[in-house]
């Protein structure tokens, strides 16, 4: 008999958590979307920063798709002992200097892609016309912490609207949910 009322007991806890559990795994699209967003944004700034190099964030609006792609590092300078540039080395001839290839990161956090979510309207530093209708969009992210200024306004399936602006001097997303501006 106690063993039957443990057991019910039990039956009545795991039943009120069937709710949060639900919450937790299904969380709705608009927020997946922020936290996707943010979470490739802070990646490619600290790419950037960690590897001193320009990291891309190119993003394709039609899709709702978002990937990283980084350049090549820059060819090494002739240095003394304490890493600094020797100012009497030989210096080669001038050659012409081949453009860094891009190559394409991949990985948890370094892609997104919306579900759900649209991009309602894309600005990259203040491109007349916008980015929205384009095949595809690249924001900057450079070695010293800064990116291109970037405003990213979505829109759910339930209505939610929101926008993401990335600051221009510490290359860091914010989010806004002031619905008034939108209208």
């Amino acid at each position: 008999m106690e063993i039957m009322i443990v057991v019910g007991i039990m039956g009545i806890i795991l039943t009120m958590s069937v709710p949060i559990v639900w919450k937790i795994w299904h969380r709705p699209p608009m927020n997946k979307a922020i936290a996707d967003i943010i979470k490739v944004c802070s990646n490619a700034r600290a790419f950037a920063i960690l590897q001193g190099r320009e990291v891309d964030l190119i993003i394709h609006p039609r899709d709702g798709r978002f990937d990283l792609s980084a350049t090549a590092p820059p060819p090494a300078q002739n240095q003394n002992a304490a890493g600094n540039p020797a100012p009497f080395a030989p210096q080669p001839a001038p050659q012409p200097v081949p453009q860094p290839a891009p190559f394409s990161m991949s990985g948890s956090g370094l892609s997104a892609q919306l579900d759900r979510v649209i991009i309602e309207d894309l600005d990259i530093n203040k491109i007349p016309g916008g980015f929205r209708d384009a095949e595809q969009a690249r924001v900057r992210f450079f070695p010293n912490g800064t990116a291109d200024e970037m405003s990213l306004f979505l829109l759910s399936d339930t209505g939610q609207r929101c926008e993401i602006l990335l600051e221009v001097t510490t290359g860091l997303a914010n989010v806004e949910w002031e619905v008034r501006r939108f209208r």
